[in-house]
């Protein structure tokens, strides 16, 4: 029985915690949740080491050691293998060791009797389909011990089964009584994918997800962690799941950005489960149509084994795609094209349905003045307002803050002040007035408020209750509409013209991903992408499915700026109440970061370092202080430092350097983001 318990808090302290054990048993507490006294205030911590003797340069006096005030969890919710894990997810991603561990738990303190899912029987009610010859042949080399590399990717359009092979490979795995982690997108975009994983493997099947209670969740746990559930279907926390005899670990749409985290600890699910998996020697298959660049690179390197699927399995062959640019379109046209609005109305007529896409939430883009060029921002945020018809309001998408139209320009007075651009409630607003006797759905963010709602509209679009669909990006995810013969992306260059170096990537995907809805069922489906910037390669390869030449010409253009996959990045944000505050705290960081590397070269950190380790540290580049491009969130003044370099472990040790020694200001909170996705 072990008298010392270490415990991880949930706090921003590279530390743990030393408790003294009052419910001494033979059980070993490690990954089990303790409630302490920390400070004046009653926490929770989960103990992640035990220790009979106290260290010989312990700091405190053994008088002063707290004990626990009780055990929460009678059996670990934590396995030892998690718990080294979260260790490593403290040390990469630069987090606290309680922040990592937090991640990974349940917060609930009891289960509830109600699990994540409601299950009919215990026998799979789905039979597996008979495998084609390619993915019969996938299968195999995933699965295979001769296999050069645990790392897999099943490489295909959208409609070649890659599903099928997925679940085939976890039945496999089941067979050896090892437990499979099956991580898919933002679990309500994804809803057929979880059906069939359930339909196939019944009550062995759990799902964990954001809508669950945290008792419910717990329950979850615990029948993974009893091997009543061998399958884990979630999204990017899943990746944690404490699964017994891990065998395989599944990302479905592995080029989503879904996988980042956006708060503290800012893990990717990839790079996660590209640990695990390592650590256990168990094979990570990954699959998209549209793979990341970077998981492209590794591909043709043969760094990741690819396994290709080419044919549409359901009968219909691939879309018909066409650009619409918008530069001949009369001004009256708006948003919907003479010729969207021609094939819209032949689907109708052949009683098919359309999907109209675009990637911008409300009625108009924003309020400017056409005298002077005043734009209306957000006065927390550095972004445009958004103008919604329904409430006539505009609104910050970024704090939420709202406030009436003005009548006239608030710079000049000039009456000639309005909206430009475009969202779903004005297209909807359109597409009423164009097409009277269509039933028509719209789903994004703002019309999506009851639990549940989601999937009734899709659910009823899919059994024909509805003519047109329109919505944002949650309409581009794996959703199947055998009558779907028609889909329009409104307008393709949204995402192009952002400032960052995956704008080009991001276009590419999402136009691949919606056009991939149309005709999977019967062989003349058609997709219109409406742009003013048809010439645009992300635009033109998607269009001509040109996937090859899309990656040759991304891959050559981040070898040429240096970005990923050919560097590594830490980007650090500054968030303060002033500009001021912001940009001092970025420039006072910036130099201890000169200093971190200067001292690391200089081998006053680490004397064992190579020459070729010299080399790395002295090619990092600092980049900045800058301005992020959203300058301003919710009222916080945001700069960012990036550091760029050959070698993550240098980037990381300067990094983690500035991160657990500086001493900021109390109303400066720097984030840090290791790998990020998003530069913005």
């Amino acid at each position: 029985m072990a008298k010392y318990l270490q415990v991880a808090l949930n706090v921003p302290l590279n530390q743990t915690f030393t408790y003294l054990n009052i419910e001494p048993s033979g059980i070993s507490r490690i990954g089990c949740r303790v409630e302490i006294k920390f400070g004046a205030r009653k926490t929770k911590g989960c103990v992640v080491g035990e220790f009979e003797n106290l260290p010989t340069d312990f700091q405190i006096e053994e008088s002063k050691i707290r004990p626990i005030t009780k055990v929460i969890d009678e059996k670990p919710l934590l396995t030892p293998e998690l718990i080294e894990l979260a260790f490593w997810v403290s040390k990469y991603y630069i987090c606290a060791i309680g922040e990592a561990v937090s991640a990974m738990l349940p917060s609930a303190k009891r289960e509830t009797d109600a699990g994540g899912f409601s299950f009919v029987d215990e026998i799979s009610s789905e039979k597996a389909a008979v495998l084609s010859e390619e993915q019969e042949k996938a299968v195999k080399e995933i699965l295979s011990p001769e296999s050069k590399t645990n790392l897999h990717y099943l490489y295909g359009p959208t409609g070649t089964g890659k599903t099928e092979v997925f679940l085939q490979c976890a039945q496999k795995i089941l067979d050896q009584k090892k437990g499979v982690i099956y991580l898919v997108p933002e679990i309500g975009l994804t809803q057929q994918v979880i059906e069939a994983v359930v339909k196939r493997f019944g009550q062995t099947a759990a799902v964990l997800h954001s809508g669950l209670t945290p008792s419910q969740k717990l329950s979850e746990y615990h029948r993974i962690l009893n091997r009543e559930a061998r399958v884990v279907i979630g999204a990017r926390s899943a990746v944690f799941a404490p699964v017994p005899d891990l065998g395989l670990i599944i990302i479905d749409e592995e080029h989503d950005g879904s996988y980042k985290s956006g708060s503290t600890p800012r893990y990717h699910a990839r790079q996660v489960a590209m640990y695990r998996c390592k650590k256990q020697k168990i094979p990570l298959v990954m699959g998209s149509a549209t793979p990341s660049v970077e998981a492209w690179y590794l591909m043709n390197k043969n760094t990741i084994a690819r396994h290709t699927l080419s044919k549409r399995l359901a009968g219909g062959k691939m879309p018909q795609i066409k650009t619409v640019d918008l530069k001949n379109e009369p001004a009256d046209t708006l948003c919907i094209s003479r010729e969207l609005e021609h094939e819209i109305n032949r689907t109708l007529a052949e009683k098919k349905q359309t999907i109209l896409f675009l990637n911008r939430r409300g009625f108009t883009h924003f309020y400017r003045c056409r005298s002077c060029g005043f734009e209306l921002k957000c006065k927390n945020c550095s972004v445009s307002l958004t103008y919604h018809k329904t409430e006539n309001r505009l609104r910050c998408h970024y704090c939420g803050w709202s406030t009436t139209p003005p009548q006239q320009c608030p710079q000049c007075g000039s009456l000639d002040a309005g909206y430009s651009g475009f969202g779903t409630e004005f297209i909807e607003s359109e597409v009423k007035a164009k097409f009277p006797n269509a039933k028509i759905v719209r789903m994004d963010t703002d019309n999506l408020t009851k639990k549940g709602e989601l999937q009734e509209k899709i659910n009823a679009f899919k059994n024909n209750e509805y003519d047109i669909m329109l919505g944002t990006q949650m309409v581009a995810k794996g959703l199947n509409f055998p009558n779907l013969k028609l889909v329009g992306v409104i307008l393709a260059d949204t995402a192009l013209h952002l400032p960052d170096f995956r704008s080009a990537e991001r276009t590419f995907s999402l136009i691949t991903q919606v056009a991939g809805r149309a005709g999977r069922f019967f062989p003349d489906g058609k997709v219109l992408v409406q742009t003013y910037s048809p010439e645009r390669e992300p635009i033109l390869f998607s269009v001509n499915n040109q996937t090859q030449k899309f990656y040759e010409m991304e891959i050559n253009n981040r070898r040429m700026l240096n970005f990923p996959p050919f560097c590594r990045l830490v980007r650090l944000v500054f968030r303060a109440p002033t500009e001021k505050q912001a940009v001092e705290a970025a420039e006072g960081a910036s130099s201890i970061l000169r200093n971190e590397l200067y001292a690391l070269y200089n081998q006053k950190i680490s004397p064992d370092f190579t020459q070729e380790q010299k080399n790395k540290v002295a090619s990092t580049e600092i980049l900045g202080p800058a301005e992020c491009p959203l300058s301003k969130i919710s009222g916080s003044f945001r700069w960012q430092l990036i550091l760029k370099g050959q070698d993550i472990t240098i980037l990381q040790k300067a990094a983690s350097g500035l991160f657990y020694n500086y001493s900021r200001p109390t109303d400066v909170y720097i984030e840090t983001d290791v790998d990020p996705v998003n530069l913005l």
